[in-house]
């Protein structure tokens, strides 16, 4: 290009200076700039599309890349998931295993209360027994004596 814009200098000066110059030389000139013009774009164009597709490579790379962390952070996760809900699995258990205890024991509590209600009942009832038992006796024993101020005879020595 500089060749063409050194010889385009050249060829003006000549022009300026020589009334009999051919402009077709100049003509020949423009078209040799066009076609260099062209070159330009061509290159540029070449160049260009070379970039693209090395951007698409780096791109397709890069998703390639992305892909892989993406299902390496996947499987890391559902390994963390699947041992969570093992643990969290244990941990009920353990606690269901630990409520059954403690509703057996309760029920276990609850009878031997109950047994030692009604012993207590029991013991109270026989104690109530024994002691009207022992009233009655006492009262039937006790009404064959009469005491002295109420007998009959002494009533008459009281008048």
């Amino acid at each position: 290009m500089e060749a063409l814009i050194s010889e385009f200098t050249f060829l003006s000066d000549q022009a300026v200076q020589d009334k009999n110059f051919d402009p077709s030389k100049i003509e020949d000139l423009m078209k040799l700039f066009e076609l260099e013009a062209y070159k330009a774009w061509a290159a540029v164009e070449l160049e260009q599309e070379r970039e693209v597709q090395e951007s698409e490579n780096y791109m397709i790379e890069a998703e390639g890349y992305l892909d892989s962390v993406m299902e390496s952070a996947m499987e890391e996760f559902r390994l963390f998931e699947e041992e969570m809900n093992r643990v969290s699995m244990e941990e009920y258990e353990s606690l269901v295993n630990v409520a059954e205890g403690a509703r057996k024991m309760g029920n276990s509590l609850e009878k031997a209360a109950t047994f030692a209600s009604n012993k207590y009942i029991e013991a109270a009832v026989n104690s109530a027994t024994a002691s009207m038992k022992s009233a009655i006796k006492a009262i039937s024993s006790n009404a064959k004596k009469v005491h002295p101020l109420i007998s009959s005879n002494s009533h008459e020595k009281l008048e």
